[in-house]
């Protein structure tokens, strides 16, 4: 009785799909719900990245992109820029099964899977939930992190799946440790290593307005614990005085060994530096932690961005580099999914993302800043980089095949699961 009550909410949706899945090589139809927030770059660049996929292993495929509400004009227009025939929905699935509105209800009623997209957990697990119940048809998971508070009550629901790829090794192993009982659960690259997002004509203007040359300059990038959203008027965040205090306790312990390294690849390599944010609250962080704290000798080659920047120039801006180094994750993996060599730090509120880097063949860049041994290597890491730079790109070469084969063998699942529909 759901079902029906949600179908025949969009009852026109309805009987054009079922007349057309009679049609001998109907294309399949994927609704991939995906998009969780335009503040950071790095979740912007999850949705190019699987659509990306899937145009390259599945052409014969239509997409309908089911994106969070905060999806902005701004984004989608980059979005449809590469991708210039997406259609976009927002909304949710009521209790009653029915639509939010008539554009999701239509969406709904035609695909025949829906995929949800990389992320930090399962981040649309009521509208996973919602789509198993009112409508029986099967649905994929591709590329989460899993464990954090989040995913407590997740695991009757992933157990439903045809499939779950799980973007770090800790996270599957995390999963069979709960008792998910999927079919298929294996290690899926993040989403945002296949983006091809680009603005090749601003980032070009950005760095000959600054004086930076290709391949003649490091790109770093850092963060707090946690991101101080409170900060940006579109969160509509409370200010969080705990957190706020966490943050200011840890921040210098977080920085002084990546701003040594700065003042190192300075001093002692012909390369500059460019202070450049993932999100919107880390312009002014690199100028606090960063510019404001670098003797003026260093300062003199070391570029302070701004603005805030969209994940196209962001990234026509990495290639462009000769790597990367910071406390950030999507940056480095894009980098890395476009050949591009990246140190990542991280620490325990990042959840067990970064452990992806040991996954890929890339552990000797990756360096936790909980662990006071990992904080003395960070500095002559960064330096071999950018001294070898043949080397470094040899490294992500045999990283990113990896990255790929691994594309490859989920994407064609999805073609499996989706045909068999």
């Amino acid at each position: 009785m759901q079902r029906r009550t949600f179908l025949q909410s969009s009852l026109v949706a309805v009987l054009s799909s079922v007349c057309l899945a009679a049609e001998q090589g109907r294309k399949p139809r994927i609704l991939l719900r995906s998009s969780w927030q335009v503040v950071n770059i790095g979740d912007i660049a999850h949705t190019p990245g699987v659509l990306a996929l899937i145009e390259k292993h599945i052409p014969e495929a239509e997409v309908i992109l089911w994106a969070s509400s905060d999806l902005s004009d701004e984004v989608a227009a980059m979005e449809h820029h590469r991708f210039p025939k997406l259609k976009i929905v927002k909304g949710r699935i009521g209790s009653d099964g029915k639509a939010s509105n008539a554009e999701l209800g239509d969406a709904v009623a035609w695909a025949d899977f829906l995929l949800h997209g990389s992320g930090p957990s399962l981040v649309a697990a009521n509208d996973v939930a919602a789509w198993v119940k009112h409508t029986g048809k099967p649905f994929g998971v591709y590329g989460i992190t899993y464990g954090s508070f989040w995913d407590a009550d997740r695991k009757e629901l992933l157990s439903q799946a045809k499939f779950v790829y799980f973007r770090d090794s800790v996270s599957l192993e995390y999963a069979k440790r709960q008792g998910v009982t999927c079919p298929i659960m294996e290690f899926g690259p993040d989403g945002a290593f296949a983006c091809d997002l680009r603005d090749d004509d601003r980032a070009e203007a950005f760095l000959r307005a600054h004086g930076l040359e290709e391949g003649k300059f490091l790109c770093c990038l850092s963060r707090l614990r946690y991101s101080p959203y409170w900060t940006i008027p579109s969160k509509k965040r409370k200010f969080d005085p705990e957190r706020h205090a966490y943050n200011e306790k840890l921040k210098e312990h977080d920085h002084a060994a990546l701003r040594e390294a700065i003042i190192a690849v300075v001093r002692e390599t012909p390369l500059k530096v460019l202070l450049c944010p993932e999100d919107m609250t880390q312009m002014a962080v690199g100028k606090e932690m960063f510019l404001d704290r670098l003797p003026d000798d260093v300062k003199r080659r070391v570029v302070w961005r701004e603005n805030f920047w969209l994940t196209d120039e962001a990234l026509s801006t990495y290639v462009r580099s000769a790597g990367l180094f910071g406390s950030e994750m999507h940056s480095p993996i894009m980098a890395v999914g476009n050949g591009i060599p990246a140190i990542v730090c991280r620490f325990k509120e990042q959840t067990s993302k970064g452990f992806m880097w040991r996954d890929i063949g890339l552990g000797d860049w990756l360096f936790d800043l909980d662990q006071p041994d990992d904080d003395k290597k960070i500095v002559p890491a960064v330096l071999d980089l950018a001294a070898h730079p043949t080397a470094a790109k040899e490294r992500v070469a045999k990283a990113r095949a990896f990255v790929e084969q691994r594309q490859r063998d989920t994407m064609g699942e999805l073609k499996r699961s989706v045909a068999a529909q």
